[in-house]
């Protein structure tokens, strides 16, 4: 069973040390129901929110977007927006709300993101990210970090780049993740910019040998724990995995805590499962829906014996009116009775 993290917020460097490994920022994925999943999982990985619009925080008053638990830390609040003043603001209400660190999105490529000015877009305009995340250090005492792509649309990476990294550390910024691949903003959906552009891992190593002081985790194509080790090994201070972690959780997160942060105990995706239960009942009893947990469990079993009833019984089941920890149990049940059958045929 994994020990869930520190309710306390966490100080600069142990934060630092948590990004050795994060779970990427996912819109409609990492909620506070995913992130205390994955918590179970791992007591030392830093997890990320959904990118929150600093508009939504500021104008909209969308409070209930920084929800979390306490069992969450560390975890970092990912803002999006382009106005200096109203990310500083967005910055300090999160803070305010407990997060251990505020991350500007200039990564994303969706057309929302494009129509507000901001994510991946902002990779045109270095100065202004550089007096946007100026606007959120000053607000703030936690650290202020920035995710970003390589470049976008026909920059050349190798010169904007460069460039965009020492505007942002110019303006004291010291930890960075770059998503390896362009954004291609005309011509390619936000889907196919996570797939096709090219991977340029060189690069993002490139930019440690000229920015040797700024972390850098790098992002984009890494898919499992192995993967994640050999990036450490090859000089960058940090890995940020998205997709994989969410689809094949326990591959990634049960075994981080020892063979990346060197310590802990490495969990089972049943483990996790009655580990969640007492929070699943709260939920419940707080009139929460089951189907808003389970579905970020689904991919608990991915890739074992069982998996395939494990989704179906939870997908059939759980947005029924009255289904609750019963549901769940008996879908353990039978996965284990599933992946015993096929234990005993291997046997012979």
């Amino acid at each position: 069973m994994t020990e869930l993290g520190n309710p306390i917020k966490q100080g600069k460097s142990e934060i630092s040390r948590a990004a050795r490994l994060s779970v990427a920022p996912m819109m409609d994925w990492t909620d506070r129901h995913c992130r205390y999943l994955h918590r179970l999982m791992s007591a030392r990985t830093l997890l990320y929110t959904e990118m929150v619009t600093a508009p939504a925080l500021v104008r909209g008053g969308a409070l209930h977007l920084l929800d979390h638990d306490p069992a969450e830390h560390p975890v970092a609040l990912q803002l999006g927006g382009s106005d200096p003043a109203e990310l500083a603001e967005a910055a300090r209400i999160g803070a305010q709300a407990g997060y251990d660190e505020i991350n500007l999105n200039v990564g994303c490529p969706s057309d929302r993101v494009q129509s507000g000015a901001f994510g991946a877009v902002l990779m045109k305009d270095a100065a202004l990210v550089a007096r946007c995340v100026t606007a959120m250090r000053r607000a703030v005492d936690v650290e202020v970090t920035v995710k970003c792509r390589i470049g976008v649309d026909d920059q050349d990476p190798h010169v904007v780049l460069p460039e965009f990294l020492s505007r942002v550390v110019a303006a004291g910024i010291e930890r960075v993740t770059i998503h390896a691949r362009k954004a291609w903003l005309d011509g390619l959906s936000p889907k196919e910019n996570r797939d096709i552009p090219p991977l340029d891992y060189p690069l993002v190593h490139l930019m440690k040998e000229y920015f040797p002081n700024l972390h850098i985790s790098l992002n984009g194509g890494i898919t499992t724990l192995e993967a994640a080790e050999a990036a450490l090994d090859a000089g960058v201070d940090g890995v940020m995995i998205g997709r994989a972690a969410y689809h094949q959780p326990a591959d990634i997160l049960c075994g981080a805590d020892r063979r990346i942060y060197g310590d802990g105990e490495d969990c089972t995706p049943e483990d996790v499962v009655l580990d969640m239960l007492p929070y699943i009942e709260a939920h419940l009893e707080a009139g929460g829906k089951l189907s808003s947990v389970t579905r970020h469990m689904l991919g608990l079993f991915a890739g074992k014996p069982g998996a395939r009833i494990w989704r179906r019984v939870l997908s059939e089941g759980a947005h029924l009116p009255d289904a609750g920890t019963a549901l769940i149990r008996s879908a353990l049940e039978q996965t284990q009775a599933q992946a015993q059958a096929a234990a005993q045929a291997r046997a012979g």
